[in-house]
């Protein structure tokens, strides 16, 4: 079996909007999706999840008897350049739709010059508030997301000192408001916050670890992403606190969790999505239709991909019912919310406990 659907160059996609002929036949959606940057080590986990809806979009006549075919934006830059990208392939009338996956502060960006142009979902766990029109977000926001892991964990593990590290931009900021209400109401603090520039856990892991010991932390919510967390949760196994400290990430994935080799200390735990919080059915469904159609050495299904597999269907649904109007966008929907399992790291795997 082989995926029938096409992944298109934002080059290509450009010249095909000027020659109509060329490009009038397809559904063209842009895929924000980062092949570089602080999420790069997701982008094929996310890109095989969206090929994957595609292809089924396809194999049931396509959009509205248009194949759908991918615009691959790589989000994984800095704000500015990635909606610089979105923008000129929006004014050529390249796209028909937008589905990413990517930072909240890409996301924002991408979100001006998309609104009320073309239909644009965002598909991961995202930081709140309001959106334009044609903007409808599929993921949760934080209180959402870690209200009940932090009143579960701290009365499960008895925790009263919470620390905070995060990464510097908009997610983990208000992941860190949210955390900071919900320790209070549980009964425990804050001892510590800390936020680092994208990449400055290399440099910065040192002062970091020595800032969890001064403070006596017991708990450390995680609101770092990609490659900063996975090089910070090496970093705890490396110190030994990994095994005094009890872990919740808003971010980590399975690709992260491979990452860092598994783990085998029973209180690293995930608030996250992920691949293994589906449904038994469905989970076993989605992974024999990814083997048979990527091969078994594809790259892990993981919480992105699941979020950018149910984005894309959800825009070939919402094409069907109201040509993708991206003011009747919010309407055909409606708000969308995605309940949140607690699950803890066991090996390369997790298990999920609430």
């Amino acid at each position: 079996m082989k995926l029938d659907v096409r992944l298109v160059d934002p080059l290509d996609a450009l010249h095909a909007a000027r020659e109509p002929a060329r490009g009038a036949a397809a559904f063209r959606v842009g895929l924000v999706v980062p092949q570089s940057g602080p999420l790069g080590l997701t982008g094929p986990s996310a890109l095989d999840g969206a090929l994957l809806a595609a292809h089924e979009v396809n194999a049931r006549g396509g959009v509205r008897g248009r194949p759908l075919e991918l615009v691959l934006v790589d989000g994984g830059g800095a704000p500015g350049p990635v909606a610089a990208e979105v923008r000129s392939l929006l004014a050529a009338g390249a796209l028909d739709a937008l589905a990413g996956c990517h930072t909240s502060d890409v996301h924002r960006a991408v979100e001006t010059v998309a609104a009320g142009r073309v239909a644009y979902v965002f598909t991961p766990p995202h930081e709140g508030g309001s959106r334009r029109p044609g903007v409808l977000c599929t993921g949760i926001d934080p209180v959402g997301q870690i209200g009940s892991a932090v009143t579960e964990l701290t009365a499960r593990h008895r925790l009263r000192r919470w620390a905070l590290i995060g990464n510097d931009y908009i997610w983990p900021r208000s992941v860190h408001r949210a955390a900071a209400r919900l320790v209070a109401a549980s009964g425990a603090r804050v001892v510590l916050e800390r936020r680092v520039p994208f990449g400055g856990v290399e440099r910065q892991v040192e002062p970091l670890l020595d800032g969890l010991r001064e403070a006596g932390a017991d708990a450390v919510l995680l609101s770092l992403i990609g490659r900063d967390l996975v090089l910070f949760n090496r970093a705890l196994r490396r110190s030994g606190l990994d095994r005094r400290l009890v872990r919740l990430s808003g971010a980590l994935e399975e690709n992260g969790l491979l990452a860092i080799g598994g783990d085998d200390t029973g209180t690293l735990y995930a608030a996250m999505p992920s691949f293994a919080t589906l449904a038994e059915e469905p989970r076993q469904s989605l992974g024999e239709r990814h083997r048979a159609l990527c091969g078994p050495w594809a790259p892990v299904l993981d919480a992105y991909a699941v979020g950018l597999y149910e984005g894309l269907h959800l825009l070939a649904s919402l094409a069907a019912r109201c040509a993708l109007d991206p003011y009747g966008l919010r309407r055909a929907a409606g708000p969308l919310g995605r309940s949140v399992h607690l699950a803890r790291a066991e090996g390369p795997g997790f298990s999920v406990l609430a």
